[in-house]
C-alpha cells in the first residue's frame, strides 16, 4: 500500500508496510500514482499530455526505472507482512508492564471536559487510594510481569496530589522492591498544578521519570474549560507554578498537556502562549466528547483544525532551523526505528499489558473504563478474574478493525483508542472516526517535517 500526498510545497509517497518516505518531483509522484494500474506506454502518453515538453521521454524512462528499482528493494509497493505476526501475538502470554494508580477519585478542579466526572468516574465516591492499596497495587505488577525488568507506573486522578503523602510512600515502597524482584521502575505523574509547591516539585524531580502539567493555553481559554469548584479561573494560580517547575526540571522529562475544543479551533495560538510562557514539550490533544456537547469536535471542523496543524508543522521547522525548538507531541515520529511491531500493531496494551486501578484496588482496562463495570477485571489482591476481557482486548489489533485495514496510518496510531471506540460505538473494535481523521492528518504533518529539516541538513551539507 502506498499513500501519497502535498504538503508545504514536498510531493510525499509514504510506502505502508515498509514505512519507506520518498520524496519526489512532480514526474516520479505522478507515474508512482499509475505505476501499478498502467503500462509504460500508457504513462508516458499521460505524462507527455499533462506536461508537454516539461519532461522528454528519457526523463520517463529514467523515472520508471527508479521506480522499478524502488519496487525490487521492497521500499515502494511492498506486501504486508505482519498479518502473519498477529497471529502470534494473540498467542503471546499476558504479561504487566505498566499501572495507572487512581491515587485520587477527587479533584479540585471542575473541568467542563473532564471524562473523569471530576474524580466520581461514572457513579464512583470520592475518595483516595491508601497505602495498603497502593503497596499491594507494586506487589501485583512485579508478580504478574514475568520476566519484564523495566515497569512503569502512573499517578493519576483525578489529581494526585490531593494524596501526596500517599504517593511518596509507594514510590518509597516500590523503590525498596526493586533490587530483590529484579525490577526498575519508572514513576510519572499527571497534575493539574493547583497544589503544586517546593516540596513537590523536589520530589517530582528526585523520583518522577515525567510529569505531564495540564494547561489549556491563553487565559481566558483555560479559564473557561478548567475552573477552580468554586468557579473561579486556575490559569493564574498555576501558570508560575508551572515556570517555576519546569525552570528547576532542568533536562529531565516534562510536558504541558492542553486540550482543545470547539472554543479554541484557533489552538495554534494556545501553542503560541505556551512557548512564550517558557515550555518546549507541548501537546494540545483534541477533546473527545459526544457531540451533543457545545464545545464537542465536529467533522464540520476539520478543514480548520487541519489548517491549524499545518501552521503549527510550518511554525515548528521554522523554529527548529533558528535552533530554538519546540517538541509537539503530536508530531514526534521515528521514521528508523520507532516502537516494536507488536506495539504497532496493537497499541497502548490497554487490558493487557496496562491497567488502571482504582482507590479500592478494581482492575480496569485503563483510566478510561474505569467505572463501567462491566470492565471490571478482578482487584490487586486477588489478581485478574475476567480473563474473557483480557482475551478480548488482546484481540484488538489493526487486522481486527475494518476500518484499520486500508489505512495508510494504521501503523503509527496502531488502531487508535479503545475508549474512544467505545464511546463512540460501543465497541472497542470500531474506531472514533473524528480522531481517525486527526489522526492522519497529524502523521503526514510530522512526515513532512521530517523532510523539511532532512532537506535543509542536505543544503547545509553541500555549502
Amino acid at each position: 500500500m502506498v499513500h501519497q500526498y502535498k504538503n508545504n510545497g514536498y510531493n510525499i509517497v509514504l510506502d505502508v508496510c515498509s514505512g519507506s518516505v520518498h520524496v519526489v518531483d512532480d514526474l516520479v509522484y505522478d507515474m508512482i500514482a499509475m505505476y501499478k494500474d498502467k503500462k509504460f506506454e500508457e504513462i508516458e502518453q499521460a505524462i507527455l499530455e499533462k506536461y508537454g515538453d516539461t519532461y522528454s521521454k528519457e526523463d520517463i524512462k529514467d523515472a520508471y526505472s527508479d521506480i522499478s528499482e524502488l519496487e525490487e528493494k521492497e521500499l515502494l509497493f511492498t506486501e504486508d507482512v505482519f498479518k502473519d505476526v498477529i497471529i502470534d501475538f494473540k498467542k503471546r502470554k499476558t504479561v504487566v508492564k505498566a499501572l495507572c494508580l487512581h491515587i485520587a477519585h477527587d479533584c479540585n478542579l471542575a473541568c467542563k471536559y473532564c471524562f473523569a466526572d471530576e474524580g466520581e468516574y461514572h457513579g464512583q465516591k470520592r475518595e483516595l487510594m491508601s497505602l495498603e492499596v497502593g503497596k499491594q497495587a507494586i506487589d501485583f505488577l512485579i508478580e504478574n510481569s514475568g520476566n519484564r525488568v523495566n515497569l512503569e507506573v502512573d499517578f493519576f486522578g483525578g489529581e494526585p496530589l490531593m494524596n501526596f503523602d500517599v504517593v511518596k510512600e509507594i514510590v518509597a515502597y516500590g523503590r525498596s522492591k526493586e533490587k530483590a524482584a529484579n525490577k526498575n521502575f519508572r514513576f510519572t505523574l499527571t497534575t493539574n498544578g493547583m497544589l503544586l509547591n517546593d516540596e513537590v516539585i523536589d520530589f517530582c524531580n528526585r523520583e518522577i521519570s515525567n510529569v505531564v502539567l495540564s494547561l489549556d493555553g491563553r487565559k481566558e481559554i483555560n479559564d473557561m474549560m478548567r475552573p477552580t469548584r468554586n468557579g473561579k479561573g486556575s490559569y493564574d494560580i498555576i501558570v508560575p507554578k508551572f515556570q517555576k517547575f519546569v525552570e528547576k526540571r532542568g533536562d529531565k522529562s516534562y510536558y504541558v498537556r492542553g486540550t482543545f475544543t470547539r472554543n479554541n479551533l484557533d489552538f495554534t495560538k494556545d501553542f503560541e502562549l505556551m512557548t512564550e510562557l517558557g515550555f518546549k514539550e507541548i501537546s494540545i490533544e483534541p477533546v473527545v466528547t459526544p457531540d451533543e456537547n457545545d464545545y464537542a469536535i465536529r467533522e464540520e471542523d476539520l478543514p480548520t483544525i487541519f489548517e491549524q496543524y499545518d501552521k503549527l508543522a510550518v511554525d515548528l521547522i521554522r523554529r527548529q532551523k533558528e535552533g530554538k525548538p519546540v517538541t509537539f507531541f503530536h508530531y514526534k515520529l521515528d521514521l528508523n526505528g520507532g516502537p516494536c511491531v507488536y506495539k504497532r500493531l496493537s497499541g497502548c496494551g490497554s487490558g493487557t499489558e496496562y491497567l488502571a486501578v482504582t482507590p479500592t484496588g478494581d482492575l480496569y482496562p485503563c483510566h478510561q473504563f474505569v467505572g463501567h463495570d462491566e470492565f471490571k477485571l478482578g482487584d490487586v489482591f486477588h489478581g485478574v478474574e475476567r480473563n474473557d476481557i483480557v482475551e478480548e482486548f488482546k484481540l484488538c489489533n489493526v487486522y481486527a478493525k475494518d476500518k484499520c485495514k486500508d489505512c495508510f496510518a494504521r501503523f503509527y496510531c496502531s488502531g487508535g483508542c479503545a475508549a474512544n471506540s467505545y464511546q463512540f460505538h460501543g465497541n472497542i473494535l470500531d474506531a472514533y472516526d473524528v480522531g481517525c481523521e486527526l489522526q492522519r492528518k497529524r502523521v503526514e504533518c510530522a512526515i513532512m517535517m521530517k523532510a523539511a529539516l532532512a532537506d535543509d541538513e542536505e543544503d547545509e551539507a553541500a555549502e
